[in-house]
């Protein structure tokens, strides 16, 4: 097109799919809302879900990854004004990341506490097996608890956070060379992917190393997820290929306690990574001479989805979840697989991917009794006209996989789990909207997408939430089966509630003058503890401020690292659920459109 007549092209003259992807992009919050006030066309372009889930990536690295979300992306972006962090269980460790604990007769906080990390907006929160590991919105981790407190309380103070024992009771920021993208934990280790896709791994908080590997320093080999095991991590690539390694085990242990004997060694550097000002500074350093493994393709699948557009989609994995000794990975077409055995490098030569069909498949999923209908009785369950997993997690023993939208299906499964073997369903969990399942040691959580967050199983000494079961009226969830128990157990200081077996919700206005509504969007779960990330839904807060949450958009944190920085906008508050999930967007968007206007460790795991 002649220069001239570029130059008289409007706003509202560009592609639909370039106003979105580009230029909406880089236009501050609050100048977008302006411009959806002037007419239906920019209205309906600057409310769309995909335009502000890229905006939330771009100024805040929220990537909502591992959550099956689909909607409500506006919303959030107001709502990280102000995320709050809160945290609940097993008080050993100092995994709580707070000084001063509930006042409670029986072991553990069985309530949400609020962590307070002061200048931050996390954005992402996992749980270790004693530890949790926030990432905020500049790309850094901030960690609490203890990496590795399996050798129970002693500490090295010596050696700082070098020792893997050494307790962090409250947030510390780990220094490190590049903003991390996204992070996952093991029971005593961690990996990261950093913006400029390295792969971390810590097996302890003050020496973090890379995989140097020149495999992974192909393009065909950039990351896409990382995830870790119990005991192993493992790397799924964009194409679909996933690598594993084992940082406690085989050639791999050995190395890494090689680099750690050097560095104990060098006395010019301090690699022993002393805490100061809140700060713990990494020694960070590469692993060159061993390469991960990678895992054989996948088998032979059936056909579970038509491309719309008529192509032959290429079949692949997008997405895995460990556990112990086992990976679960989910396809593009909806495939569930699960790969074993992962215990050491020797184990996996001998494992292969194994299809379950009664965790993928339609047609099997609903011969389960729970779809059945008998003359006296509905079915329990609402079988779906559709189905296709989208998601899956795993932690400890056990897995999940999960469809999303009002009909969701969620399916659990175990490390037992065999081609025949059919899902456990919760009845509860089904048709609710759920967008994320988390597994501790013996608790679980779900959370849905009006931001309800759902606990059941064992107590693990508070790990549900649900209140302190010594004030909880008797035979409610949480609370103790009849009023002898608990009495009993006020009166010897001991004692523990019966397991939880229907979901039941989670509220975070505890210890508060008064009820408050707020809207839980993460949850993580591991060992005998719990963590979630929630907004406020009303002005003002419990420490007197008030801020007229529903006016305003966040300020995003300056660009570092590639890190885009916005300006501060206000608008009105728009609903976190829409009955459709997303503001359609027009083809790609519209181009041509006509525009008008092992068994726990008593809570050590």
């Amino acid at each position: 097109m002649p220069e001239d007549q570029v130059a008289k092209l409007t706003l509202g003259e560009l592609p639909v799919e370039v106003l979105l992807d580009d230029v909406f992009r880089v236009i501050p919050a609050h100048d977008l809302l302006r411009l959806g006030c002037t007419n239906k066309f920019f209205s309906t372009l600057c409310n769309d879900d995909t335009l502000w889930k890229n905006k939330l990536m771009d100024d805040f690295n929220f990537s909502g990854e591992g959550t099956a979300r689909t909607s409500g992306y506006k919303f959030l972006y107001r709502g990280l004004d102000k995320p709050r962090v809160f945290a609940w269980g097993d008080k050993g460790n100092g995994r709580l990341g707070v000084d001063r604990m509930p006042k409670t007769v029986i072991n553990g906080a069985p309530y949400p506490i609020q962590v307070k990390i002061p200048g931050v907006r996390i954005v992402s929160l996992v749980a270790g097996g004693m530890s949790f590991h926030a990432l905020d919105s500049n790309g850094n981790v901030h960690v609490w608890g203890t990496l590795n407190g399996s050798w129970g309380p002693h500490v090295a103070n010596s050696r700082g956070f070098s020792n893997p024992e050494k307790q962090a009771r409250v947030p510390h920021r780990l220094q490190m060379p590049a903003p991390i993208r996204a992070i996952s934990c093991g029971r005593l280790h961690a990996s990261c992917w950093d913006r400029s896709n390295k792969i971390w791994t810590f097996t302890n908080w003050g020496r973090p190393f890379h995989l140097a590997a020149p495999i992974l320093q192909e393009s065909d080999f950039s990351p896409k997820q990382i995830e870790c095991g119990w005991a192993f991590s493992a790397l799924l690539t964009k194409f679909g290929d996933v690598f594993v390694w084992w940082p406690f085990d085989g050639e791999m242990g050995q190395a890494i306690q090689e680099g750690f004997r050097k560095m104990d060694e060098d006395e010019k550097s301090d690699t022993n990574a002393f805490p100061k000002d809140g700060m713990i500074p990494c020694a960070s350093w590469a692993l060159q001479d061993v390469a991960p493994t990678r895992l054989p393709s996948l088998p032979t699948l059936p056909k579970l989805v038509q491309s719309s557009s008529g192509k032959e989609q290429t079949l692949q994995l997008i997405q895995i979840a460990a556990f112990e000794n086992h990976l679960v990975g989910l396809t593009n077409q909806g495939h569930v697989l699960k790969f074993g055995d992962l215990e050491g490098e020797q184990a996996v030569i001998q494992g292969c991917w194994e299809y379950l069909p009664r965790f993928s498949e339609l047609r099997q999923i609903t011969e389960d009794a729970i779809f059945s209908e008998s003359s006296d009785s509905p079915p329990k369950v609402q079988i779906p006209k559709t189905l296709k997993i989208t998601h899956i997690s795993a932690n400890f023993m056990h897995f999940v996989a999960y469809s999303t939208g009002s009909s969701s299906i969620v399916l659990l499964g175990d490390t037992e789990t065999k081609v025949d073997t059919p899902p456990k369903i919760i009845p509860e969990l089904q048709d609710k909207s759920v967008i994320s399942v988390v597994i501790g040691d013996y608790h679980n959580a779900a959370l849905t997408a009006t931001g309800k967050l759902m606990t059941w199983g064992a107590y693990s000494n508070g790990a549900l939430g649900l209140g302190d079961p010594a004030k909880l009226e008797p035979g409610t969830p949480g609370g103790f089966a009849d009023d002898r128990a608990r009495q009993f157990a006020i009166e010897r200081q001991r004692g523990e509630p019966p397991p939880v077996v229907v979901p039941t919700e989670v509220r975070f206005d505890h210890d508060l003058k008064h009820p408050r509504e707020r809207f839980c969007f993460a949850v993580t779960a591991a060992g005998w503890h719990t963590g979630a990330l929630v907004i406020d839904l009303e002005p003002g807060d419990d420490e007197g401020e008030n801020v007229a949450l529903e006016e305003t958009f966040p300020k995003p944190i300056p660009r570092i690292g590639g890190m885009q920085s916005q300006g501060r906008g206000r608008g009105l508050f728009t609903s976190p659920i829409v009955a459709n999930p997303g503001l359609f967007r027009f083809g790609h968007a519209a181009a041509g459109m006509h525009q008008p206007p092992p068994p726990s460790d008593g809570g050590a795991s």
